[in-house]
């Protein structure tokens, strides 16, 4: 009897521990839910030339414990190559900002990971990046948009002034639970 009280006890403080985090959880956050599953993203690339190629990528995302990071594991293929990432995005109420980080363990070289500023209005997410080729700054966006809860197209846009974009990738993606 006294196990059962312990038992019962212990199930009543974790949910109450669970309903708790979640009233204190940004609303902000609750914009990232849609993202959450197993997503299956078929695509087509473009070089400078013009030579295009196909990309897939399989991301399964999930929320961290404490429901304030949302966590994507990424297999990736490139032109043929394998790349492997973990992305953390998350709200942060200090600077009113969302934010994206990736970290690469195959594919990309991990010492240089990926962290960007990312904004969400309405189902359009768009993800600002910059990097560096040819001793150029070169400024890059990448473009979710939901067009259901389980169907997403993407765009990989870069440009030299922040005006004019050129979309180097495109294609969509499908959640598969």
């Amino acid at each position: 009897m006294k196990r059962a009280l312990i038992v019962l006890a212990a199930g009543w403080f974790a949910a109450f521990g669970v309903r708790a985090a979640e009233a204190q959880r940004p609303p902000e956050l609750q914009k990232l839910d849609i993202a959450t599953g197993h997503w299956v993203f078929h695509g087509q690339s473009r070089d400078a030339s013009g030579k295009t190629g196909a990309w897939m990528w399989r991301a399964d995302c999930h929320w961290s414990a404490d429901r304030l990071y949302l966590l994507c594991l990424f297999h990736n293929t490139w032109a043929g190559e394998s790349v492997k990432s973990l992305v953390v995005d998350t709200w942060n109420p200090h600077d009113k900002r969302y934010w994206h980080y990736e970290m690469f363990s195959a594919g990309a070289g991990g010492g240089r990971p990926f962290s960007s500023r990312m904004t969400i209005k309405g189902n359009t997410w768009i993800e600002h990046g910059e990097s560096e080729g040819h001793g150029k700054k070169l400024q890059t966006r990448i473009v979710y948009v939901y067009a259901s809860p389980t169907r997403v197209h993407v765009v990989i846009q870069v440009s030299r002034d922040g005006k004019h974009w050129k979309t180097v990738d495109s294609g969509e993606g499908v959640k598969q639970d």
